[in-house]
Formats: structure tokens, sequence, C-alpha cells
């Protein structure tokens, strides 16, 4: 088996790709970061100096795929459709497990945008909670499965079922609005949930006279005036895991976090 990277003089170059078929690809990729479980308790709490870390964490990801070819010199540039970010936090072992998925419909591969994106976000885990333990330790970053492309599907023997986060508190009776219309699924991360008191909650879409952040911010704060909370500068939010301004433009089915900033250093 010849490394597809060298060429025939034993050289570094990127692979053309142009020749080969369109095909849909998705990698799965996870790692994990252990720590002191007394950290653990503090980020499962929301109790850490910088903020939503799992938020921050999941960003950073999502952010870092993107950019893969900035940072490996031979990946292509690829135009992803999906990029999701899980955790989920074992007690057992005192550690936080990231899972990332990528996909796209291309002619190359999207491996190594998901280890890429474990990678920074169990980084950015280490980033967000190192000023109460600097003794984490981040390993175990591999590929769990892929498909698509003319290697054909792979999957790790004994890989486990997919990460999935554990699940949100539901907003109290007068704001759930779960419905089969067409609608908007909200989240309210960090301090807002505990200064709205609601976790998420679903918005028909036909309440919206705009559709975009702004319209989707004017209606909640007509349901509810506490929600007008949600103009302050400080806010930041969302849509589908990519941040987000007033003009973002929403459709039926998107997901809108918002979130208090956070600080680095």
């Amino acid at each position: 088996m010849s490394l597809t990277h060298l060429n025939a003089r034993g050289e570094a170059h990127m692979v053309d790709v142009a020749d080969k078929a369109e095909s849909r690809r998705e990698a799965v990729a996870s790692g994990r970061i252990r720590m002191h479980p007394e950290t653990l308790a503090l980020l499962a709490d929301g109790e850490l100096p910088k903020g939503d870390v799992l938020a921050t964490a999941r960003i950073a990801g999502i952010q870092a795929a993107k950019r893969t070819p900035d940072l490996i010199p031979l990946c292509h540039a690829l135009p992803l459709s999906k990029v999701a970010i899980e955790f989920r936090l074992d007690e057992p072992t005192s550690s936080v497990e990231v899972s990332a998925t990528c996909r796209l419909n291309g002619r190359t591969g999207v491996e190594m945008e998901a280890l890429t994106a474990v990678s920074v976000a169990c980084l950015t885990l280490y980033d967000m909670c190192k000023a109460v333990d600097k003794d984490m330790e981040i390993g175990e970053i591999r590929l769990e499965s892929k498909t698509g492309g003319k290697s054909g599907d792979y999957r790790r023997q004994g890989m486990s079922s997919p990460i999935v986060t554990g699940a949100s508190r539901r907003a109290d009776p007068g704001l759930a609005l779960d419905t089969a219309a067409p609608c908007i699924h909200i989240k309210c991360l960090a301090e807002l949930r505990e200064r709205l008191g609601v976790s998420d909650l679903d918005l028909p879409f036909e309440a919206l006279e705009r559709a975009d952040i702004a319209g989707l911010k004017a209606a909640l704060t007509a349901k509810d005036p506490r929600f007008a909370g949600l103009n302050e500068g400080r806010v930041l939010c969302a849509v589908n895991q990519v941040m987000g301004g007033d003009q973002t433009p929403l459709t039926d089915g998107d997901e809108v976090a918002f979130f208090p900033p956070v600080t680095g250093g």
C-alpha cells in the first residue's frame, strides 16, 4: 500500500481529487479529558469561573473542523454540511468523553476534520477548567468510524454507542410550546437558564413577524417580558451551533442557543 500524500520522488504533496466522484462522506472521532472529581462536579453544576464550559468547547470544535486545512498542511478546504460535537460526563472515570461527527457530499473524506474538532474541543475544555485543575489529561483521540469514498466504510472494533448529552431540564408549562407545527427550538444556557428559569422550549415559527434572530427575540419578549434581557449586548447566540446575530435568518426546525459571553486567557 502506498501513501497518497507522497509523489514518485517521495515528496509531500496535496492529492488531486478533481477526477473523483462525489459521494456522501461522514466520519466520527472521539477523545477524552480526565480531571479531578471535584472539577467534573463544578463543570456539571455550571460553577466554573469562565462560564458555560461545554457550550464554549462545542463552538471551538465546530470552528476547528472548518479550519482544518489551516492547521494540517495537505488537507483540502471542504464545504462541510454538518459538524456536531457531543459530550458525556463520565463520573466513574472522572472524565468528559467528546465525540465529533463531520459530514459532506464531496470528493475526499472528513476524518481529519472530525479528529481536529475533537482535539480542539478537548483543548478548550482544558482551557476553561485549568484555573481549578492543571492536572487534567487529554487522550484516546481516535477515529471511530467513516463512511463513503473509494476505500469503503470503516468502524472501529468495539466502538461504543454514540455519545449523547444529558437531557436538559424542560421549560415550565407556561413557556414550553411543543407542537407539531413548524417551530424554532430555543435553548437558554448557563446563567440565562437560571435567570429565566427555563432551559429549552419550542416557539411556533408563525409567531415570528420577522424570520431572523431579532424577530425571535421580539416574539419571546411578547410572550414573557423576562426575555427582554436577550437584547442586552452581552448576550450571545448561535444558530445550529454556529455563531449568529440579530440579522441571522431562521427557518423551520432551527435550533437557537442564547448564552452569556465567556472569557479566555
